[in-house]
């Protein structure tokens, strides 16, 4: 019994990971392209000229300075923690790593459903290993045997014996260190990059970490996760296909090369709402940071 649930949870959590919104970040529509890509400046002649913006911004969050990078391929301002994934071609939020065996980045808001699948996964591949182990001692033990005879007697334990006995070194080993990113609010990407390390012999400061380890802990796996910001279920229009740049007469995705007829000229009004801002475009709640009070 004890087995099968643990098989039954770690089936739950994989397929959690895989099938959930990872936090992925919506690509800039046509009108905040043109924004983002041009700059206009007033000269003192009275004539205006478009010069490319800056590709990199800087943000304060907990006091800390912490720099927005500009993605080429959506076309806007990355929000704090977010990277661009090269497998599913989209930022994601507290981007993590593209997790090759869920199929699915592991971001914002699937990271908890992926260490719980870790640390279930663990505990079972503990619990078959000692289960194996049982049974062959107690074989062993029949009738005068000896641990050969079990072995030659039941073939299948040792091999699922030798299968669990490897596995647990990859799996517990990962599970531990997600324990340890965890504790410390740092994510695989981040751990890797050293963006939080010491540098030119003084550490930087990690604005996203809560105080303590239970804090963190708490934050990573308690709290609730955010709302998916893309709208998977719903329908694009012809609208919303002109916006974004597609053929709206084309059902397979391909970038129009001619403006729609239908767009018509930008509309003024909307062109001044948009906002290089990553944090402003997204909101304070899908992002989750307040430039003046820091984390949320």
């Amino acid at each position: 019994i004890v087995g099968a649930l643990l098989f039954l949870l770690t089936l739950a959590f994989v397929f959690r990971t895989a099938c959930m919104d990872p936090g992925i970040v919506p690509r800039a529509s046509v009108y905040e392209k043109e924004h983002n890509e041009n700059y206009r400046t007033d000269q003192p002649s009275g004539s205006s000229t478009f010069v490319p913006p800056a590709r990199i911004k800087d943000v304060v969050v907990n006091g800390v300075a912490v720099k927005l990078k500009f993605c080429f391929t959506c076309k806007m301002f990355r929000p704090p923690r977010t990277s661009h994934c090269s497998v599913c071609d989209n930022c994601v939020e507290n981007f993590d790593h593209h997790c090759p065996w869920v199929g699915n980045c592991v971001g914002k808001r699937n990271y908890r459903y992926f260490y719980l699948f870790l640390v279930t996964l663990s505990i079972f591949c503990i619990y078959m290993f000692g289960a194996v182990v049982t049974h062959l001692v107690l074989k062993s033990k029949e009738n005068g045997g000896t641990f050969v005879k079990a072995i030659q007697s039941t073939p299948a334990s040792i091999l699922e014996g030798i299968v669990c006995f490897f596995s647990l070194w990859s799996v517990v080993g990962l599970a531990c260190y997600h324990t340890k990113l965890i504790a410390f609010s740092v994510t695989t990407n981040e751990d890797i990059k050293g963006s939080w390390s010491k540098r030119d012999g003084t550490e930087t400061y990690n604005p996203f970490e809560q105080g303590n380890c239970c804090a963190n802990c708490l934050a990573v796996l308690c709290s609730p996760v955010p709302p998916s910001v893309i709208d998977k279920r719903g329908r694009a229009s012809r609208q919303f296909r002109c916006d974004h740049g597609y053929d709206p007469d084309d059902s397979y995705g391909s970038i129009s090369e001619q403006p729609c007829a239908s767009a018509g000229p930008v509309n003024q009004s909307f062109q001044s709402q948009v906002s290089t801002d990553p944090l402003i475009r997204l909101g304070p709640r899908a992002v989750g940071i307040d430039l003046e009070n820091g984390v949320k």
